[in-house]
């Protein structure tokens, strides 16, 4: 420690001399504000600041005086760097302002990080929405909103889209198959937000049909943001919108994006090799913010893209579990465009091969519409049906029941491989998942750690699915006999015997990490896991779905809801004129609404039945898991409406932590929200142990 004139040199403690250094800091930090005070802005000196913190009780905006040197690029949306707590915090300005209601000085901005305005108003009042909605913080929905800046990139112009070259009456002729698509393209054009739940039928091009609803939105001045389940839906969409408009009119939004979509390698010019990575997706979504591009595709995180002059949002196949967000606090694609459809006063439009249970409720309560194939017309696009479940082929083939390719399937495929490729949908990926005693039944175990065995090929011993530990000996611990069984058979099982059955037919398997795109038009079989199914180039002139009985079996209120969804993709992927056979019980309700196509009589009767039961979305639900400790000061502080019901605590996979459900009428569902996200900020500012708040988590 250097001594100033005035005072002696002494030999300080170390807690001492660091405590004396703390104060000249502070008092040097004290004096820079103070003359940077005297150098702020004469127009809107005050920007109120959000900030890139997680803690519940700060999750608002703060004032900071604007300098001088930042007065003209401190714009709303833009990223600075500001002192909070004794550190540098990011945050982005949300607006300026003549004065503050703050009584004392404010400290000045420290830096601002990039003139590019990333955070436009609309999408930060839809972040603020969405925390509250989910009882989360905005901070953590501002990270799913704006991608991390690549500053090379922000410095580069953004070439202006081509004059747009559309019809309108293109869309009019596409979605002519469907009578209720007539009133929402007029509605869309006319910028009234039509809101409407659209069911394709078996075969529809639903990458061409979205596509002209982007191009007539953009043709009347309007964007629009289309929300994917994965990269391939995606890539989907960008070929069909290629194809009717052209590049440089729409751009694909998405963290996992490959490279090559839209743009061929000679189009994309001199950044080739970065266009695939976080710059290609930077460049994009300033693309969407300078407005040059008004329509965006891409997967969850596309619902946040600041499209200029929206005019519609929709979701495709809107029951996929990758729209649903693992991150906090865990929004759902589907939520966030309706919220943002009440926020602008756009167009929106759901649109699946089946029907969730929430679309049903925004049919039932009158906020959309239905736009569906006529009766006949769905006659004439497919026929479904179940194998065994007449008595002709009951007769033909006695063992079809037990039988898990019965000959009613051979002989599909058989019709099918004369017309075209085929597709054998089944549930899991692998060879033999799981072994029994042929003899009783038993489920086979390693000796050495008790797990399942498996096969990993035709020619290859057991082995155990955790320690890989070969079992060539062995032996039921029940009964004593050595023969095994395969109760669960994947895809790679599946393809080896339809290969010794139609031994001069190509046989090729899409799941896993070895997912085909497309299959030629040449007779094939495809055998694929479901979501991994190719799209083939004339349709499939066959679908057979095997296995029925596992999508129905798992542990989940959405099973059947789920299953329909899984064979309905499988089955809209056939040609025209094309058939699909499932294997299974007729009985079941899910295969009965297959057979007929009707995806919204079973969501209906879905919806009635947690009606009954006051489960989602009749009901809404939140789930806190934590210590026993920390549920403990949750219900504590929780301050519920009078309708709320407390279930639990129940114990979860996790020794150490238990679960609580709260549950409250649909009407009071804001309450719900409100009271959580109270809670969520009384524990932040008293440092209460941390749990983790899910509202309407898709599986309770």
């Amino acid at each position: 420690m250097t001594p100033t004139p005035d005072e002696p040199a002494l030999e300080l403690p170390g807690l001492v001399r660091d405590r004396v250094k703390e104060g000249r800091a502070k008092a040097a930090a004290t004096r820079a504000r103070k003359a940077a005070g005297a150098a702020i802005a004469e127009i809107d000196p005050v920007a109120r600041v959000v900030l890139d913190l997680p803690l519940a009780h700060l999750d608002r905006t703060f004032d900071y005086a604007v300098p001088v040197a930042m007065a003209e690029g401190a714009r709303a949306g833009t990223r600075v760097k500001a002192r909070f707590a004794g550190q540098e915090v990011d945050g982005y300005v949300v607006e300026r302002a003549a004065a503050s209601d703050h009584d004392g000085t404010l400290m000045p901005l420290r830096r601002l990080v990039s003139p590019e305005p990333v955070l436009s108003p609309a999408v930060a009042e839809l972040c603020r929405r969405v925390a509250e909605r989910y009882a989360g913080v905005s901070a953590d929905v501002r990270r799913l909103a704006v991608p991390p800046r690549h500053a090379t990139t922000e410095r580069e112009p953004t070439p202006p889209a081509p004059p747009l070259r559309y019809d309108p009456a293109a869309a009019d002729r596409a979605w002519a198959p469907y009578p209720a698509a007539a009133p929402f393209l007029a509605h869309l054009r006319n910028e009234h937000p039509p809101r409407a739940v659209w069911g394709a039928g078996p075969g529809d091009d639903w990458p061409t049909l979205l596509a002209h609803l982007a191009a007539s939105a953009l043709a009347a001045g309007r964007g629009t943001i289309i929300c994917l389940p994965d990269h391939r839906d995606v890539a989907r969409l960008d070929a069909a919108l290629l194809d009717l408009l052209g590049p440089d009119q729409h751009v694909a939004l998405q963290a996992d994006r490959p490279s090559g979509l839209s743009e061929s390698p000679a189009q994309r010019g001199p950044h080739a090799a970065e266009l695939s990575g976080p710059a290609k997706r930077y460049r994009e979504f300033l693309a969407v913010s300078r407005g040059e591009r008004r329509i965006v595709i891409g997967t969850r995180s596309a619902a946040f893209a600041p499209v200029h002059d929206l005019g519609l949002v929709a979701i495709w196949d809107d029951g996929d579990e990758l729209h649903a967000e693992p991150r906090a606090p865990y929004p759902h694609a589907r939520e966030v465009l309706l919220l943002r459809a009440e926020l602008e006063g756009t167009a929106a439009l759901i649109g699946s091969f089946s029907r969730t249970v929430e679309a049903h409720q925004l049919l039932h309560t009158g906020w959309a519409h239905e736009i569906a194939l006529p009766r006949t017309g769905l006659r004439e696009r497919a026929l479904i049906a179940i194998s065994g479940a007449s008595e002709t082929a009951l007769a033909r083939d006695p063992n079809a029941p037990g039988a898990r390719v019965p000959r009613e399937a051979h002989d599909a495929l058989r019709w099918g491989l004369e017309r075209g490729p085929v597709l054998v949908q089944v549930p899991r990926a692998g060879y033999v998942l799981r072994l029994a005693c042929e003899r009783c039944r038993t489920p086979a175990r390693c000796r050495a750690c008790a797990g399942p065995l498996e096969l990993t090929g035709p020619t290859t011993p057991p082995r155990c699915r955790w320690c890989a530990t070969e079992a060539l000996d062995w032996a039921c611990a029940e009964c004593g006999a050595k023969g095994l069984r395969a109760p669960v058979v994947g895809d790679a099982r599946t393809a080896d015997e339809l290969g010794r059955s139609f031994p001069k037919v190509p046989v090729v398997s899409s799941s896993g990490d070895q997912i085909r795109a497309r299959v030629g038009p040449e007779p094939r079989i495809v055998v694929a896991t479901p979501g991994a199914e190719p799209v083939a180039a004339n349709g499939f002139a066959v679908v057979v779905l095997l296995d029925t009985w596992w999508a129905l079996g798992r542990d989940s209120m959405r099973a059947p809801e789920e299953a329909l969804r899984r064979w309905a993709n499988a089955v809209g992927l056939l040609g025209p004129g094309g058939r699909a056979l499932a294997v299974g019980d007729p009985g079941i309700p899910a295969l009965q609404a297959l057979v007929r196509w009707d995806p919204e009589g079973f969501a209906a009767r879905e919806a009635d039945d947690r009606r009954e039961a006051r489960l989602p979305p009749a009901a809404r639900i939140a789930t806190i898991t934590g210590s026993p400790g920390a549920l403990d000061d949750v219900l504590t502080l929780l301050a519920l409406p009078d309708a709320a019901e407390v279930l639990g605590p129940v114990p979860t996979r996790d020794d150490e932590a238990e679960r609580v459900v709260v549950r409250v009428p649909r009407a009071m569902g804001a309450e719900l929200a409100r009271a959580l996200g109270e809670v969520q900020r009384l524990r932040a500012a008293r440092k209460l142990e941390a749990v983790r708040i899910q509202v309407d988590p898709p599986e309770i």
